[in-house]
């Protein structure tokens, strides 16, 4: 592969572009195998994350309840006992005016512990209600988790038998890349990053730019197979080499790439 270079001639440049095109293409292939499983692994990781921060805010919601339920037995249990001794002490009076005191006392002590057992009831029925809710996003969290492990299983698979490579196609294509000057790498990567196919040099087949049927004019053809210049095709915006030089070097990085990948 050639050094980087100002003197590099046309069509040396033109096979270090499609060098790179072509292991770019090959890493491409290999995180297409992973698909959206990374992006899906993502959402079910921030999906249990929700539920279970949920969950824990149910548990400390059901908690703050049972606490109160247990103020509100105290407050029965106070009660209670006030009564009892405003009962003993209505015995003991010497007068209507005490006696009649010491019963309002035990009335407003009664109507404590009716309140009291009213909130104690409605406690109970948010308590039965947080609890289902609770059952039920508990019941979510274990399929989203059961579903996390089997994608995360998944991608881990695809991961270990494609890592290896990636890695070394990764290092190539910056070696690649190393070799290209500035001015077209940074043409490259931007025809490379508005192609939905990620391909930003295509060879001339059958008249036409690699995966077009927008013929190109022959005058033009002529241009491309003469290697003396650097060519973008009109139409797709691509840079274009011939057929020839694209057979050549899809068959060099293949046989270097095999040996690497041993």
């Amino acid at each position: 592969m050639a050094k980087k270079t100002k003197d590099s001639t046309p069509e040396e440049k033109l096979r270090a572009l499609y060098d790179l095109q072509i292991i770019d293409s090959r890493i491409d292939k290999i995180r297409q195998v992973r698909g959206e499983l990374p992006l899906e692994v993502q959402d079910l990781e921030d999906e249990v994350a929700g539920l279970t921060t949920r969950i824990e805010k149910i548990e400390e919601e059901i908690n703050d309840v049972n606490n109160s339920v247990n103020e509100k037995k105290n407050t029965i249990e106070e009660a209670k006992a006030a009564i009892k001794k405003y009962t003993e002490q209505q015995n003991k009076v010497r007068n209507n005016r005490e006696f009649d005191s010491l019963s309002k006392e035990i009335e407003f002590q009664e109507l404590e512990i009716q309140l009291a057992e009213k909130r104690i009831k409605e406690f109970k029925a948010q308590i039965e209600h947080k609890k289902e809710v609770f059952d039920s996003s508990k019941a979510n969290l274990d399929d989203r988790v059961a579903a996390l492990d089997s994608k995360r299983n998944d991608l881990n698979e695809i991961t270990a038998e494609t890592e290896k490579e990636e890695g070394i196609l990764i290092k190539q294509s910056e070696k690649a890349a190393g070799v290209v000057d500035d001015r077209l790498l940074i043409a490259y990567k931007r025809i490379r990053g508005a192609s939905k196919n990620g391909l930003a040099v295509v060879p001339v087949e059958r008249g036409a730019s690699g995966g077009s049927y927008i013929k190109i004019p022959p005058q033009r053809q002529l241009d491309i197979a003469s290697r003396k210049k650097i060519i973008v095709d009109e139409h797709s915006g691509r840079i274009l080499v011939d057929l020839e030089l694209a057979e050549e070097e899809t068959s060099r990085m293949e046989t270097l790439l095999a040996k690497l990948l041993k």
